[in-house]
């Protein structure tokens, strides 16, 4: 009769210690990992907002940024401030925040002092009811910023609706502005596009009120579909409804002609260094507009124009360090 031979089992009392160590660290490490899953999944699902603002936090730590506010008239400024060396001051655009400069930040602030407010109304920022914020009213607000914060003479960098703003800045308080760069400005006079006449038509192609119309609306300004996750979309379609009216009011006051011409009607009041900035293919302010910039530049003292490829009206996010390397060299140049 054959006898079946048995392996003896080690008591985990009998154990090495460093086993028990490590088997005692690895059930530890499992219900971490258990614990993280089911706190993500939940935020994820009941509370997107939470992982925003965290994946935020992260962004302006790896940009070098701290977040900072001050009251200026009628307005608290919350803003980004980082590095060290001369000061970039950077506008963002219509429907954006200080947030869609993070990309460029992490790129400037080993080399320059870089600043990102949400404008007066956005973001962050306040916001009065029934006050005006269109570019004079912005630039007005401005300076006021610039004065509180003692900052010298700066390199202003404004994208689209910020880069009017910029603009208009530049041409009515030269003494605050060492350089200009102007990133797929609004302002000034274009070819007719879609977008164009899709907006004197009335209509508001940011406005969304569910995940399709979202693709929709970011489609106008991206090249490319955004890769953002559903729930994050959803706090972002939350936050486009709940400023409703206030987009509304603004852009129904950018489509007046003192407006959408504001930057262009002041081009030969500029006479620091001037950067245009823009994407071949910009869907919203067409790339003719590269050409009003530099024809109607007749007193600054130094003119340079980029156009970039594979991108349509964020260059700052879709290509961040092909433009983060323009602004650069064109910051010390001069």
């Amino acid at each position: 009769m054959a006898t079946q031979k048995t392996t003896p089992v080690t008591p985990a009392s009998t154990r090495p210690l460093w086993q028990r160590l490590a088997l005692r660290r690895l059930k530890f490490l499992g219900f971490v990992a258990i614990v993280l899953a089911v706190v993500l999944g939940g935020s994820y699902l009941f509370a997107p907002q939470w992982l925003l603002s965290a994946d935020i936090k992260r962004q302006a730590m790896a940009a070098h940024v701290d977040k900072h506010s001050v009251q200026v008239g009628d307005t608290n400024w919350v803003y980004y401030e980082g590095g060290e060396g001369p000061t970039l001051l950077m506008l963002h655009g219509f429907a954006a925040s200080k947030e869609v400069w993070m990309k460029q930040m992490e790129q400037l602030s080993p080399h320059f002092h870089v600043i990102a407010p949400d404008l007066p109304g956005w973001g962050e920022s306040s916001r009065v009811d029934g006050a005006s914020y269109n570019i004079d009213a912005q630039a007005s607000r401005l300076q006021a910023f610039i004065e509180a914060l003692h900052l010298p003479k700066v390199v202003l960098i404004g994208h689209s609706m910020g880069g009017a703003i910029a603009g208009v800045y530049a041409a009515e308080h030269p003494e605050h502005v060492a350089e200009l760069a102007l990133l797929d400005s609004f302002g000034l006079k274009a070819n007719e596009n879609d977008f164009s006449r899709t907006a004197m038509s009335g209509k508001n192609v940011f406005l969304f009120d569910n995940r399709e119309q979202f693709a929709q609306a970011t489609a106008w300004a991206f090249a490319k579909p955004l890769n953002i996750p559903g729930r994050f979309q959803d706090v972002l379609i939350a936050r486009n409804q709940k400023d409703r009216a206030f987009l509304e009011h603004t852009f129904n006051e950018l489509r007046d002609p003192s407006q959408y011409l504001s930057l262009q009607s002041r081009l030969d009041k500029l006479q620091m260094p001037v950067l245009g900035l823009w994407c071949h293919d910009d869907k919203i302010i067409d790339i003719s507009a590269l050409d009003s910039l530099r024809n109607g530049l007749k007193n600054a003292s130094g003119i340079s124009t980029s156009m970039l490829t594979g991108c349509n009206h964020m260059p700052i996010v879709e290509k961040p360090e092909e433009t983060a390397r323009i602004i650069t060299q064109f910051a010390l140049s001069h």
